[in-house]
């Protein structure tokens, strides 16, 4: 069956914010964040407040962003926990695969306690989409889909241990979607599952590869220029020994191939 991969996208609008203000929530406050919770268990909100601040710092030190808009005091990210899966979802109208949603510019993320794979997959991804767009702007139409879902995803490195040699045999089995493919997706677009779980896959490599190879500074610049509205070639061939976009996907194919 095909689903749009907005599905699969883990943020979205989500109009019931509107009324949480009205709901009664106990809160737990840290330097970057404020929990907002009912009956979450007390360890689970310790360890969610941990491990946020842990990836508040390590997420753009990976990326080579540098900080300008701190989330201190009144710019603090919100985390909305809801008492269980049926909670989240009822609130928030998020399918029943969903662990977790963002939404990036008022940096609010919602999920229910112990959602499967949230400490280690979820949160870190969740978190690296505010931070990716807040670097490059909330309405920038010149970011491609693969390069921001890359840029999450690159949060879940264990996740994503194997995802070269995964691409390897989808190559093999003429499975491969090429970045100049990738590039055409967005956030509308429509695939089976497979096609969808390949995407990602696909996505953090291609930003594994940006990074291994040409190294943090220039992948910062690539992204600067796409901030400044630059468009995708334009931006590649300013930072990168690529005319276009081509050439790129051809360079990211031989690094795969050469293992």
């Amino acid at each position: 069956m095909k689903k749009s991969i907005l599905f699969f996208i883990l943020f979205c609008f989500n109009p019931v914010l509107a009324s949480q203000d009205t709901v009664k929530w106990n809160t737990e406050k840290s330097t970057h964040f404020i929990v907002y919770y009912k009956n979450a268990p007390e360890d689970f909100i310790k360890e969610l407040i941990e491990k946020s601040e842990d990836y508040y710092n390590k997420i753009a030190s990976d990326l080579g962003f540098t900080r300008y808009d701190f989330w201190l005091w009144d710019n603090r990210a919100k985390i909305y926990i809801y008492d269980n899966a049926a909670d989240y979802q009822s609130a928030t109208g998020e399918p029943l695969w969903s662990g977790a949603s963002a939404i990036p510019r008022p940096k609010i993320i919602q999920t229910f306690p112990y959602a499967r794979g949230f400490f280690e997959k979820i949160l870190p991804h969740e978190m690296g989409h505010i931070i990716f767009r807040e670097f490059v702007g909330f309405d920038n139409s010149a970011i491609p889909l693969w390069l921001e879902e890359g840029v999450a995803s690159y949060q879940e490195k264990l996740t994503y241990s194997m995802a070269n040699a995964f691409v390897r045999k989808t190559m093999e089995k003429g499975n491969f979607i090429t970045l100049e493919r990738l590039s055409g997706f967005s956030s509308g677009s429509r695939m089976p599952d497979e096609a969808a779980q390949l995407f990602y896959v696909e996505s953090f490599s291609i930003v594994d590869f940006l990074i291994k190879e040409f190294g943090k500074d220039k992948f910062v610049s690539f992204c600067q220029d796409l901030r400044d509205k630059k468009n995708l070639e334009r931006a590649i061939a300013s930072n990168y020994p690529f005319s276009n976009i081509q050439e790129l996907g051809v360079a990211w194919d031989k690094y795969l191939k050469n293992g």
